[in-house]
């Protein structure tokens, strides 16, 4: 339900005159703002799906930590890779709610131990897995029209629906960037340009390497149900441009065990021409306060070449400069501002009004 824009006018203008209609005043801005903006906040971790709603305009939000990865490739003899990688995932709402401005990056750095020869061979390395930059659009929200609340029937309110299935979809548009030359982890394969078997050498096939950009595309959907549980889905196109572009999806279940905790649950399946993969992951999130989150995550991949063992643990911190209404008092003190202005502009003309009529009786 939205006023006119002339009827609002309208009210606000007798809310100053009174200021017993402070708190109506109050309750109105909040109705009518659309359902983006949270008072807690709202981060895509500790999972690796991105959530369909935006931060809320004017929320800037870091999402950052670190993770152990562990590989071993048993097609290459189970020789192994161990490294740490830094993520850092900064959200920016800018010029509405629906709109969110997006960096993800992750640097990793580990050693590779390769087992191919009678002696191992260690390889130590570093580079970038991911710069992406792009945009996110809210494109449909089922939760703008405020949820009718039944004051007798607690099961009413908190009881299963069909129509709470319903997803809100947003669409992530933007582009990896692979600035780095000689990159040792091409399309994220830790094994890429460390290591490659001699018959390729032989027959003078060149190693893989990413193009300076590529473009990446993702569909997300968010589901509430039964008051404590969100159900999350991606479906990605990534790596369009390059050589080998990918498809994959992401479905994450959360539950909510009390105001500070929740659990989730995710699988994720990746595929393309270089390779297919499957994670599960598991973690859990602390609310910290409404600005700060704190999680964790275990996780694990199905496939042997390579698998892979993981763990995370980080933080979500957020600068909140949302504002969902304007105060009675800011009202007040606008509309007394261009008071002044108006008194201002007839004092002028009634100053300039007055000298003409003097000009005018000296001529006579």
């Amino acid at each position: 339900m939205e006023l006119s824009s002339k009827f609002q006018t309208i009210l606000t203008y007798i809310c100053i005159m009174n200021l017993r209609c402070t708190v109506f005043l109050i309750l109105l801005g909040a109705f009518t703002t659309k359902a983006q903006y949270t008072d807690q906040i709202n981060s895509n971790r500790p999972g690796a799906s991105i959530g369909a709603f935006a931060v809320g305009k004017n929320v800037i939000q870091a999402e950052a930590g670190l993770a152990f990865r562990n590989f071993t490739h048993a097609g290459y003899n189970n020789s192994t890779f161990r490294g740490g990688i830094g993520f850092l995932s900064l959200r920016w709402g800018l010029l509405f709610e629906t709109l969110e401005l997006t960096y993800e990056g992750q640097y990793i750095s580990g050693t590779l131990n390769s087992k191919t020869q009678s002696l191992p061979i260690q390889y130590p390395s570093s580079g970038f897995l991911q710069n992406f930059i792009g945009v996110k659009y809210l494109l449909y929200d089922p939760f703008k029209k405020e949820k009718k609340v039944n004051a007798y029937s607690w099961k009413v309110n908190n009881g299963f629906k069909i129509k709470d299935l319903i997803p809100a979809v947003s669409l992530t548009l933007g582009t990896n960037v692979s600035f780095e030359e000689n990159n040792p982890f091409p399309y994220n394969n830790v094994y890429g340009n460390i290591y490659r078997p001699v018959f390729f050498q032989n027959l003078g096939i060149t190693v893989d390497e990413e193009p300076f950009f590529h473009l990446r595309g993702t569909l997300a959907t968010q589901s509430h149900f039964l008051g404590t549980w969100v159900f999350v889905t991606n479906l990605t196109y990534d790596r369009y441009l390059s050589d080998y572009p990918q498809k994959s999806y992401i479905i994450t279940l959360t539950h909510t065990l009390d105001p500070l905790w929740s659990v989730y649950l995710e699988n994720q399946g990746r595929f393309s021409d270089l390779y297919k993969d499957y994670l599960f992951r598991m973690g859990a999130a602390y609310l910290w306060n409404d600005n700060i989150q704190i999680e964790a995550t275990l996780g694990s991949s199905l496939k042997n070449t390579p698998h892979q063992l993981l763990i995370n643990a980080g933080v979500s911190y957020r600068l909140d400069f949302h504002k969902d209404f304007i105060s009675a008092e800011e009202i007040q003190e606008s509309e007394i501002k261009k008071q002044e202005r108006q008194l201002k502009k007839t004092l002028k003309k009634n100053t300039k009004g007055e000298k003409k009529r003097n000009r005018k009786a000296k001529r006579n």
